[in-house]
């Protein structure tokens, strides 16, 4: 069995402690932690720590800087300029950077390892720099996420959640009674896996780097009614709409009581844009592909004949049985066309030889996405 991405599912892989994809599924992955020494031997050379605090400056970019002292926490969110730093050597404080995988190729590349789980659930990549004693407290999470120390030691003590009560007063979300059941120190390339629920605490053993990845796990409303608010949205004005009819209505001695046949109109209307699939599943492959806030793409020439085309790492990529989304757009695809389209989202790239095989339309699709910076030459 092949994962689409070209991935051997089967296969056992170092970054999984020598666990293939599909065994790590099935026997972690939302249900109990992990603990790899050296999934990535040596650690990842992502960014320096002059670099990370110069994307945590940047304007579009979400970063926090975290201080625990004398005085208790503190947090600022992004931009930070340099200056507002504190000294490297100053101890327990933090600079988390979120989505660096979208500026950083190597961090994109990391991410991409992590493909063995549906891009709808992969979020991003997180950089995390701390002090000698920097941290961001006990906590826990709602999502998947996999802790790898890129440079330095991080202590990582873990455990189930039995009392979710928070300190109070403070501008992070730190249980005030945590009881850790495992710890461990981290060196560089090994990795930490725990699934929603777990409290964890991870405190750096002199200056170290984390890379956090994340996945989405949307709460089930929220999904709904973004969903629902895109279908809303795309619903066309019918040519000639359907007028509201009540010839058996009788006279009535409550004018002030609104009819139960227009309400059954109503309902009947209501129920006929929510049971359209084919509205759901474009509203739903739109809303997972959307690009994340700020960001942005550079526009480009044509792709030129004979190129192979590779998609830009900021772009999110999906399709289902008839559709494929791509940066929050919808298009429906079929044949061949739509076999190459999904080896596209699969692999997130085309060679010359299967370019060449798109038909006309979807050739002048794929120069549009190219001439829109969603995706390059290769």
């Amino acid at each position: 069995m092949i994962a689409q991405s070209g991935m051997d599912i089967l296969k056992p892989v170092p970054l999984l402690g020598a666990m293939s994809p599909e065994t790590f599924m099935r026997t972690h992955w939302q249900k109990k932690p992990l603990l790899v020494r050296q999934a990535v031997p040596g650690g990842a050379a992502l960014q320096t720590r002059a670099e990370l605090f110069g994307l945590a400056g940047r304007e579009g970019v979400e970063s926090r800087l975290i201080v625990h002292d004398e005085s208790g926490w503190t947090l600022r969110h992004g931009p930070i300029p340099r200056r507002a730093l504190p000294k490297v050597d100053q101890p327990r404080w933090t600079v988390l950077v979120q989505g660096v995988d979208l500026h950083v190729e190597a961090a994109h590349a990391l991410l991409s390892q992590f493909r063995f789980v549906p891009d709808a659930r992969l979020d991003d990549l997180m950089i995390s720099w701390a002090s000698d004693g920097g941290g961001v407290g006990p906590h826990v999470d709602s999502y998947d996420v996999f802790l790898l120390q890129v440079q330095g030691r991080r202590r990582w003590r873990i455990g189930r959640l039995r009392d979710a009560t928070l300190v109070p007063g403070v501008p992070l979300r730190i249980l005030q009674n945590f009881e850790p059941e495992e710890e461990w120190l981290l060196e560089p390339g090994d990795m930490l896996y725990l699934p929603p629920g777990w409290a964890h605490d991870g405190v750096a053993e002199g200056e170290c780097m984390t890379a956090s990845i994340g996945f989405r796990a949307p709460p089930k409303e929220t999904l709904g009614r973004e969903v629902l608010q895109r279908m809303l949205d795309a619903a066309e004005e019918p040519e000639q709409d359907v007028l509201y009819e009540d010839q058996g209505q009788p006279a009535t001695s409550e004018p002030g009581r609104i009819p139960a046949g227009l309400r059954a109109f109503a309902a009947d209307a209501v129920a006929r844009l929510v049971n359209d699939s084919q509205a759901l599943d474009c509203a739903m492959g739109e809303l997972l592909t959307e690009p994340k806030p700020d960001v942005w793409f550079e526009p480009a020439d044509a792709l030129p004949v004979g190129a192979g085309v590779q998609l830009d790492r900021r772009t999110r990529m999906m399709y289902d049985d008839r559709h494929v989304f791509i940066n929050g757009e919808s298009f429906i695809a079929g044949g061949d066309d739509a076999r190459l389209m999904r080896c596209l989202a699969d692999d997130r790239r085309l060679v010359p030889e299967q370019v060449g095989q798109l038909s006309e339309d979807a050739r002048d699709l794929l120069d549009a996405w190219v001439e829109a910076g969603w995706a390059v030459p290769e």
